[in-house]
């Protein structure tokens, strides 16, 4: 058997379905998993256990006829015996429906898309997004509570993150990362998740008279060379840690004994790291993008803007207060 799954988005929608693909390898074990998936987001799967192949298509580009036409060559190459959809947009449907493939599961949106599945589901977008993708298997007749989140690290990256922690000077679990930052799209489309440097400054500050043996490390991303180096600038000789890949990063994250970070792909390595995580909120809602966990603890800012949380606010909840 060959399963297709079309997951648009960054690398934090591809964490989130990783249940419900999970839950497809558990049942259909013998099967072959694709997922068709956004250049950005192909690095997630780097760290799945249940996925064979990733194939690229730029669900939000602009996409020609023939970009069209090249993607429904190999999704016939393939022959899929099976496809399900997150994106609601009509061409996707009608894309599936010209594959030939025999099953079809999207959501019952109300979109002119859902003409093109042979089943649908009812679109809850009031829950956790993980438990909203999940529901699409219904259209499958499984119907089973949604696993965790789980991953499967390669083994070079965690090599990687053990000579990486001895370069900082770190031990396993005494040792707090923050990652500050936020992709590049939500920054070009204004959504505010970049948390500012001199608010970081305070909690750092406040972690380093409290608990002056125990290191605070940046992470660093592709997208974050400004505000880390802002943070750098303002806290000389913070430890900096830039890892090259999701495998890399979730090593390190599993590693330490707490992750403070804005909503971001890094939130949800943290989350499937099940390491304690405060997770930072601005316009986005977190009962959507977190679990119910006592592993886990958002902070919602009263505005909407990042800003508007103050370190006071943070480190009440680090400290108990």
């Amino acid at each position: 058997m060959r399963i297709l799954a079309l997951v648009p988005g960054g690398i934090g929608d591809q964490i989130l379905f990783f249940p419900t693909l999970d839950d497809l390898k558990a049942i259909y074990p013998q099967a072959q998993i694709d997922v068709v998936v956004e250049p950005r987001a192909k690095g997630a799967y780097r760290i799945s256990k249940s996925v064979s192949d990733t194939i690229l298509f730029d669900f939000k580009g602009s996409n020609s006829l023939s970009d069209w036409s090249n993607l429904l060559g190999v999704l016939r190459d393939r022959e899929y015996d099976i496809a399900i959809a997150l994106g609601q947009r009509w061409g996707i449907g009608f894309l599936l429906w010209l594959s030939g493939i025999q099953t079809r599961i999207g959501y019952a949106s109300g979109s002119a898309s859902e003409t093109f599945f042979t089943k649908t589901v009812p679109l809850n977008s009031d829950q956790y997004a993980a438990a909203m993708y999940h529901d699409l298997l219904k259209g499958l007749g499984i119907d089973r509570p949604m696993t965790d989140v789980a991953i499967s690290v390669p083994a070079r990256d965690l090599e990687w993150s053990d000579a990486e922690r001895k370069r900082l000077g770190l031990q396993d679990g005494r040792y707090v990362l923050i990652h500050p930052g936020a992709g590049e799209l939500s920054q070009r489309k204004g959504i505010d998740k970049i948390y500012p440097a001199e608010n970081w400054q305070k909690i750092i500050r406040d972690f380093q008279q409290k608990q002056p043996d125990l290191p605070i490390v940046l992470i660093k991303g592709e997208e974050d060379d400004e505000i880390v180096a802002q943070i750098v600038a303002l806290c000389p000789g913070i430890k900096v840690t830039a890892p090259e890949n999701i495998g890399q990063l979730v090593s390190m994250v599993a590693g330490a004994s707490l992750m403070i970070c804005t909503d971001s792909a890094s939130m949800h390595a943290a989350i499937a790291a099940q390491t304690f995580t405060l997770a930072l909120f601005g316009t986005t809602d977190p009962e959507k993008l977190v679990p119910k966990s006592d592993r886990i603890a958002a902070i919602k800012s009263p505005t909407g803007k990042m800003a508007d949380i103050t370190p006071q606010m943070i480190l009440e909840r680090v400290w108990g207060g």
